[in-house]
């Protein structure tokens, strides 16, 4: 049996229904409080910036359902194992989410710099490459902008894949060591009749 096909969906906050956005939300309080157990206050008002780009893989809803049909039945999972963001699985696969396997939001900061944030991939999705393309379709939004991010230090390496490098020193918050990282668009060559 082959793969699900997976698309990759980018939207601005007025450009999501009701649905989407509740599907995208439940991904990243269930990964980032319930299982990372970080009691935070998820929602920081940034998502609904006129700037905030959100983007998001999902898998096509089967002929006759819509995306989110069984979205509210319970899922239990085995906690302990590891995928490709790096988080614990605690269950719970695109199915839970409305067909949405991995997410992340791209904040505009001040000068033109793009933010990455919120990067997540569903615990029954995870190791199968998500996290990866998710990067790749954030990254070519994000276009020659400068990027930063604060990665969790676990996850240096998976960014620094993607052009990423360490900008600053470790720190804690809520109890998970990060590491800040900044990406410089490629340089370009020189305008014609500019000095070396």
């Amino acid at each position: 049996m082959s793969p699900q096909p997976v698309e990759a969906r980018i939207a601005s906050f007025a450009q999501l229904d009701a649905r989407t956005l509740h599907d995208l939300l439940r991904l990243r309080v269930d990964v980032f409080v319930v299982e990372q157990r970080c009691p935070y206050p998820e929602l920081d008002g940034r998502d609904v910036e006129p700037g905030t780009r959100h983007v998001w893989l999902t898998r096509p809803a089967p002929a006759g359902r819509r995306p989110g049909d069984d979205a509210d039945e319970a899922v239990e999972g085995d906690a302990g194992s590891e995928g490709d963001a790096g988080h614990v699985d605690a269950g719970g696969g695109a199915e839970s989410y409305g067909g949405v396997v991995a997410y992340l939001r791209i904040l505009a900061d001040p000068g033109g710099l793009a933010r990455i944030g919120r990067v997540v991939v569903a615990p029954g999705a995870r190791g199968g490459g998500h996290a990866g393309r998710l990067m790749a379709e954030a990254l070519a939004a994000v276009g020659d902008r400068p990027c930063v991010l604060e990665a969790q230090s676990h996850l240096v390496g998976f960014y620094a894949r993607h052009g990423f490098a360490v900008s600053g020193p470790e720190y804690v918050e809520d109890g998970i060591p990060h590491t800040p990282m900044r990406r410089q668009p490629a340089p370009t060559d020189a305008p014609e009749g500019a000095e070396n």
